[in-house]
């Protein structure tokens, strides 16, 4: 595998670090702070609403910026942030900074995917997508499993400061790293970027379907992970230290499952492989809906893990499939863009129906929307062109 793929998956580790911290987070803070559920869960609404406004300028300065440059100022973005939060005394202070940590992520996740899909052969493509994703998984089970370690000792804003200088220490190796500037960027230097022909592609019937699939599996993944770790403290009893431990290893199903995605995608085809996901993820919450053993209940949520972090590969897959070269930094924009804004408001529709009816109601609901979202993704046809249509 090419170097500049391994580093910008490395980087991808950590960004993700701090990722499901946040969200394991949200029943410490509704303790510490006095916080209804629907106030704390605003450390992941408003982060994301603020993600979702970066997406755009991050996918203009995609292709027109040096890759490194952009892999850089992610990872300085986001160690700064983690530096100030591993400070902060009141819950603005620490919303605000996770709202400063976000934006890191469309800079990095526009430039460093539109890198790497550039970068490799088609044959390879879906299993350097999910060797990506692979990374991202271990940086959030290594981030939210040291959140379960400091909480009972030294509280949890140790967990922001031991990451963040190992995160601007990789900055600064990317910074080294010339390899991550790609010919591609010579190539389309000095000549239009065809904005007819990325518009008509970007607002294709193909890409339209694809994306309000991916929106309705977007509500009932988000919403239901958001509220797992509160689920756990709040209706199972658990010590918030033993949730978040529980909710830790949800990622590391997900290498597995992104390593299995990345492998198999090119033989039996993206569209295949997330149905088969979604199922999956069906079940598993149709389980979360009717039991209440924690037998079987964790391991349903390492399932629910395992299926969504294979989801990520296929998706990631069929955009690059859809998009030509020059169009794949306004493809993975607006990608990024429904899907942040899908995950900025399904925090507070999951809160509100559980303050409405009771937390355990918020499985079927989710179980509903992923279930939407298969059904539409079965009218999504593919030009035989593309490997995706499988």
């Amino acid at each position: 595998m090419e170097k500049t793929v391994w580093l910008a998956c490395f980087t991808h580790m950590f960004l993700e670090t701090f990722l499901l911290i946040q969200i394991a987070l949200i029943p410490v803070l509704a303790r510490e702070f006095g916080l209804s559920l629907l106030e704390a869960s605003l450390i992941v609404t408003i982060p994301m609403a603020v993600q979702l406004a970066t997406n755009v300028p991050a996918g203009m300065l995609a292709g027109r910026v040096r890759t490194r440059y952009l892999l850089f100022a992610s990872m300085i973005i986001e160690g700064a942030a983690a530096l100030f939060l591993s400070q902060t005394s009141s819950f603005w202070t620490l919303v605000l900074g996770v709202c400063v940590m976000r934006i890191s992520s469309p800079i990095y996740h526009i430039s460093g995917l539109n890198r790497i899909s550039n970068l490799v052969k088609r044959e390879q493509l879906s299993r350097s997508m999910g060797f990506h994703n692979a990374l991202g998984n271990l940086g959030s089970a290594i981030g939210t499993i040291s959140l379960s370690l400091f909480l009972p000792t030294l509280g949890w804003r140790w967990t922001y400061l031991f990451w963040a200088l190992p995160i601007l220490a990789w900055g600064l190796i990317i910074l080294r790293s010339k390899e991550l500037d790609g010919v591609e960027m010579q190539e389309v230097k000095g000549k239009k970027t065809g904005t007819k022909a990325s518009l008509s592609t970007v607002f294709s019937s193909v890409f339209m379907i694809f994306l309000t699939a991916v929106g309705f599996r977007a509500i009932g993944v988000v919403g239901a992970n958001t509220f797992i770790p509160t689920y756990f403290v709040m209706q199972r009893n658990l010590m918030e230290s033993t949730a978040s431990l529980i909710f830790g290893l949800g990622p590391f199903m997900g290498i597995a499952g992104s390593l299995i995605a990345g492998s198999s995608g090119d033989r039996i085809g993206a569209k295949k492989i997330l149905s088969l996901a979604i199922i999956s993820r069906g079940f598993a919450l149709f389980v979360f809906s009717i039991a209440s053993d924690l037998y079987i209940l964790i391991p349903a949520y390492l399932i629910l893990a395992f299926f969504n972090s294979i989801a990520w590969t296929p998706m990631n897959t069929m955009v690059a499939d859809m998009m030509s070269v020059k169009e794949r930094s306004l493809g993975f924009s607006m990608y990024f863009l429904i899907e942040g804004l899908i995950e900025a408001v399904s925090p507070t529709i999951a809160a509100r129906l559980i303050d409405f009816s009771g937390i355990v109601y918020l499985f079927p609901f989710s179980l509903a929307m992923v279930t939407i979202g298969l059904i539409i993704l079965q009218f999504l046809r593919f030009p035989k062109r593309m490997p995706s249509s499988r």
